[in-house]
Order: C-alpha cells, then sequence, then structure tokens
C-alpha cells in the first residue's frame, strides 16, 4: 500500500522526464547543430554558472519583484470593482460594456502605447502587469457575487447590514472559491505577460536576460531562462491549487 502510494505521488514526474530524456536524445544525435540544441547536462552548467555569479538571482529577483507589485495593485482592484459591479446596477450598467470590451484586448497588443506613454522604467512593466491581473480577477469575482443565492442578500436587508459588513460578511466568503480561482489565473496570466514584455523593452529580468542571450548566440543561457521561466509559472500555480485545496477542503468531501 506504502509503495502504492509513493508511486501514485511520483506519477507527475514521467512527462518531464521523457521530456528530458527525448532532448537528450535529439541533442545528441545531432539533428540540429549543437549550438542551436544545446544538450541537458550542457544547460544545467551553464545553470550552475549563472546561479554562481549571482546574475540569474538577481534577473529572477526583478521580475518577481515587478509580478508582485503589480498583481498586488492590479488583483485587489480588480476585486474591489468586481465585487462593485455586481452589487450595484448602476456601476453594472455603465461600466460592463467598456469592462468586456477592454478585457478582450491583449496585454501584448498595449505594450507599444504603455511604453510611448510611460516609458520603459518600472512603471511600465508593473502597469501592465496590473492590468493583466486586473480583468481575470474582476471577473470572477463579479460572476462569483452574482451567484450567490438572493436569501443571502434578503437576510443581510433584514438586518440593514452596511455595505461594508455587506461585503466582508456575505459577498466575499459566499463568492471565495471562485474569486481565489480568479486570482490563481490572474498571475499565472500576469507572469507570461511579464517575462513577454521584458523581452520586448527592459534592462533587466529573465526576459531581458533571454533576449540578450539570443542576440549574442548564448543559447544555453537562454535555455536556462526558459526552463527557469517555466518552472516559476508552475510554482505559482501549484501553490495556489495547494491553496484552494486547503481553503476548500470540504467542497470535495
Amino acid at each position: 500500500m506504502r509503495t502504492q502510494r509513493l508511486l501514485s505521488s511520483l506519477t507527475w514526474l514521467i512527462s518531464p522526464v521523457a521530456l528530458l530524456l527525448l532532448w537528450a536524445a535529439i541533442a545528441g544525435a545531432g539533428i540540429f547543430p549543437r549550438n542551436l540544441l544545446i544538450p541537458p547536462a550542457q544547460v544545467w552548467q551553464t545553470f550552475e554558472e549563472l546561479s554562481a555569479s549571482g546574475e540569474l538571482l538577481e534577473h529572477l529577483l526583478n521580475s518577481l519583484s515587478r509580478l508582485g507589485l503589480g498583481f498586488g495593485i492590479g488583483s485587489l482592484c480588480g476585486l474591489a470593482f468586481g465585487v462593485l459591479m455586481a452589487l450595484s446596477k448602476n456601476v453594472e450598467i455603465y461600466c460592463s460594456p467598456l469592462f468586456h470590451t477592454l478585457r478582450q484586448i491583449p496585454s501584448i497588443a498595449l505594450i507599444p502605447m504603455f511604453v510611448l506613454l510611460f516609458g520603459i522604467d518600472e512603471t511600465f512593466k508593473i502597469i501592465i502587469v496590473a492590468k493583466t491581473a486586473f480583468f481575470p480577477v474582476a471577473l470572477a469575482a463579479s460572476e462569483g457575487v452574482k451567484a450567490i443565492p438572493r436569501s443571502y442578500f434578503e437576510v443581510a436587508d433584514v438586518y440593514r447590514l452596511r455595505w461594508p459588513t455587506l461585503v466582508r460578511e456575505i459577498a466575499l466568503p459566499a463568492a471565495a472559491p471562485p474569486i481565489i480561482t480568479g486570482f490563481r489565473i490572474s498571475l499565472t496570466r500576469a507572469w507570461v505577460v511579464l517575462v513577454a514584455t521584458e523581452l520586448l523593452a527592459a534592462d533587466s529580468g529573465l526576459g531581458q536576460m533571454i533576449e540578450m542571450s539570443r542576440q549574442m548566440l548564448r543559447i544555453d543561457v537562454v535555455m536556462v531562462g526558459i526552463v527557469v521561466t517555466g518552472l516559476i509559472g508552475f510554482t505559482l500555480d501549484f501553490s495556489f491549487r495547494q491553496l484552494e485545496q486547503r481553503l476548500f477542503r470540504w467542497q470535495t468531501r
């Protein structure tokens, strides 16, 4: 029984290990030039060198600090707006059409305009991350609050609850599952958009490291940046999934 549990817990390793073996086999077969498809062993060696020099950590911390600040601003504003749009008919009537129009615009498409408005400094990157995080959270909060049974709000009317109390005691707890899912989706999207933004206009960060290495034909460094980007994205998503399972364990019973 214990062996079966151990094996089942390790099944998620099958696809990464298979991809790694396939990568090593193709690189070793010489199908592609060695300077284009770097073997995994050489990529690992480059990773160790970048880690030892502190260059990788510096770029990673710059990216994560932008992600944290931009995501914090965008997600909190999205939460407030989504709840307001669900609880106020006037806000929904006047703001909903514009909201649903703007959320269809890819964040990447706004990069040229944002660069012209804000330059390529930190403000630009934080704003693009905040924009990316805002809409999924706002939509999840709005739909989650709208799905709350009307009887909840009827009881609130009977007790004459004020708006802050209504939001804190009824709206947010009842709509928590979809809101947390919205946070998870917006965080991973924000991470992808941030790295893409750094590829186009930045002087530091993982995206900038990848782009500069591409220009210098350091494909090994490019591969390190790609792998680290994927691992960070996986870690962020996995962490939020674990949080969801812990907070809403009662839903699976």
